[in-house]
């Protein structure tokens, strides 16, 4: 008997979690308890960025950001979970992660053989109110009044979205149990902004009192005094800690029916989130440092029970390495065109899969880390970079300049099919305000307080992050606004 129960968040840090860090302040026993019965990767860093983009990734084994950013699955990618469906293994979503019914998501969940969404998080357009709605005063820089309208219909802990999906998935394990050969994904938005959780967690973090509410931090500098930083982080933390609760009930659960022994448990995130650290909020508009881009990840392999509570130090990268290693826990081959790999062995043996991984948004940096090294490569100030796709939308609404659009050759990984090249050439670097390639030492500087100068070490990696974008087939154009 093969199941597989995979658990997925949404901008959880894994320096707040203690299997990576035992001065963490934050209360999740249950991710500690889940580090004794796992393997815990110690070196796992994101792909393409942010949220979608991450899922294109899981779901097609390969990076998709040099090429286009947030958008749909394409006609000519391969989806692991419909790959499944179609082997006969029944892949189930229970998710609130809303950006599946917007535009730039639609095509997702109808991959596997059967879905639920619990709607109401963060801006869902989910409940509607016409009228004006009175707020409390905030800190909210991208606040819109669908999110308030959306709260005012949460009264307790069961309302909570996420308190919803995590039943969905309790549901299907209970209902399914006895069954052989089924994917689960129980996908959850937490601990994604706004942090807004029932009293009973938030009383776990007494928080300075403020002037208002401070649970969604605006994508940009440090503005706010301490106290507010601290009240932030506190909502954080409380939203962390009913995640912990929830992925508690999951491995509860396979306490209940023993699930272990033929049951695989993933856990994971698409990207963590700046809590003040460099002196920054959030996510998207800065450099990818280490509290975004190293990532907490865990597996329970049941073929390898010897690994529960052991350490893997093989660089990974889950968004492109879970479609793989899914296909192979049941028997099925990864398609050409994935580039990622089964971490059967990583699990089994701390056999490593790569040398290194290139990671980022599209339009921005491209990034590289051998495991030590992190390498944020800078583009030119001006450069040409367009968006590859057949389906142009973005998260809402469909890509700008649709207009400049023209049929360009197919690239390797397309099936035969030509792509719609969108944008205009030149025009200012999409990027932060950083102005220069940047090089850190994480054995020496884990925090990256101080960058370093070590020209072997840059032209090393430079000349791997080449390879590595001709593996992905890369556009020309990507090579000449990074100055590659």
């Amino acid at each position: 008997m093969k199941r597989c129960i995979m658990v997925m968040f949404d901008s959880l840090n894994r320096h707040m979690l203690t299997p990576y860090n035992a001065e963490a302040w934050i209360k999740a026993p249950n991710f500690q308890r889940l580090a004794e019965r796992s393997a815990t990767f110690d070196t796992s860093y994101v792909c393409s960025m942010p949220c979608m983009p991450a899922r294109r990734d899981f779901h097609t084994g390969r990076p998709n950001f040099l090429h286009t950013g947030w958008g749909p699955i394409e006609p000519y990618d391969d989806s692991v979970p419909e790959m499944l469906k179609n082997a006969g293994v029944h892949s189930h979503l229970a998710t609130d992660h809303y950006h599946y019914l917007e535009d730039g998501g639609a095509t997702y969940h109808n991959r596997y053989s059967t879905w639920e969404c619990y709607r109401g998080q963060e801006g869902d357009p989910f409940y509607g109110m016409v009228g004006d709605l009175s707020v409390p005063k905030h800190f909210n820089g991208k606040g819109r009044k669908q999110d308030w309208v959306n709260r005012t219909q949460i009264k307790e802990d069961a309302d909570y979205p996420q308190t919803k999906t995590f039943d969905a998935g309790l549901r299907f394990i209970d209902q399914n149990q006895t069954e052989d050969s089924w994917f689960l994904q129980i996908e959850c938005f937490d601990p994604h902004e706004p942090f807004t959780t029932d009293p009973k967690w938030q009383k776990l973090y007494p928080s300075p009192d403020i002037d208002g509410v401070f649970d969604w931090p605006a994508y940009d500098e440090v503005k706010e005094t301490p106290d507010q930083v601290e009240a932030a982080k506190c909502n954080y933390a409380a939203l962390v800690s009913k995640c912990d609760a929830s992925l508690g009930a999951i491995m509860d659960k396979m306490d209940e029916h023993s699930m272990w022994d033929d049951t695989m448990l993933i856990v994971w995130t698409d990207h963590g989130y700046l809590l003040g650290e460099h002196g920054k909020w959030a996510k998207n508009w800065s450099i990818l440092y280490e509290q975004i881009a190293h990532t907490p990840f865990f597996i329970w392999d049941p073929r390898s029970p010897e690994t529960a509570g052991l350490h893997r130090k093989s660089l990974v990268q889950p968004a492109i390495d879970l479609g793989p290693t899914l296909l192979d826990y049941f028997g099925l081959k990864k398609t050409p065109d994935m580039l990622g790999h089964s971490l059967s062995e990583v699990i089994s043996d701390d056999k490593p899969v790569r040398d290194a991984a290139i990671f980022g948004y599209h339009g921005k940096r491209v990034n590289i880390t051998d495991g030590r090294y992190l390498y944020f490569r800078c583009p030119e100030e001006t450069g040409d970079c367009y968006s590859y796709t057949l389906m142009p939308t973005n998260m809402r609404g469909f890509k700008p300049d649709i207009d400049s659009a023209e049929l360009c050759d197919p690239f390797s990984f397309t099936k035969g099919h030509r792509l719609l090249k969108i944008g205009k050439p030149g025009g200012k670097r999409n990027d932060d305000s950083a102005p220069d390639s940047l090089l850190y030492d994480l054995a020496s500087d884990p925090e990256q307080k101080h960058a370093i100068t070590d020209e072997s070490v840059e032209n090393r990696l430079v000349q791997r992050m080449k390879e590595l974008m001709q593996d992905c087939d890369a556009p020309s154009e990507q090579y000449a606004r990074m100055g590659l």
